[in-house]
């Protein structure tokens, strides 16, 4: 992963999760799950199989402050729900759930579910196990699409 235009994007480019949901080609990702108001897909640098994103269809960027309570809940809640599928796909030791980004880049709220494979030595678990600069998937776009496929399946299900 080049790092360097990773943050050039970042810090110049248009709101990624915008970007992706005008349909902007350059920000594409798998679609997992839409409502109304929550959008849910597949990481494009993923350190985990099966890594999500999900987020606000709405320019929040404030996980505390810019959602009132009610929207607050409704967005965890498809957070839960998206964090079940990925665990009955990825069948993981544990799930990690974090809300990443800044002011200074990926200002759009969105939280990352990514489940740790079993076995994972405990070094390089948690955060080492999240951060690109320890290298990232490159699924064959055969494979992430059906990565996508089955946690749509997984989803209809709970």
């Amino acid at each position: 992963m080049d790092h360097e235009a990773y943050e050039t994007r970042t810090r110049g480019g248009p709101c990624f999760v915008c970007a992706f949901l005008a349909g902007d080609p350059e920000y594409a990702h798998e679609l997992i799950y839409e409502d109304d108001e929550t959008v849910a897909f597949l990481d494009r640098w993923p350190t985990l199989a099966g890594k999500v994103l999900v987020a606000p269809k709405a320019h929040v960027e404030h996980v505390v402050r810019d959602l009132d309570e009610p929207a607050y809940t409704r967005l965890m809640l498809a957070v839960r729900r998206v964090a079940l599928a990925v665990e009955s796909v990825i069948e993981p030791e544990r799930t990690y759930l974090l809300s990443l980004g800044s002011q200074q880049g990926n200002a759009h709220l969105h939280w990352h579910i990514a489940g740790l494979p079993p076995g994972v030595p405990l070094r390089q678990q948690q955060f080492h196990a999240l951060m690109t600069e320890n290298g990232v998937l490159r699924p064959p776009p055969d494979e992430t699409a059906a990565m996508a496929a089955r946690l749509r399946q997984a989803l209809d299900t709970h």
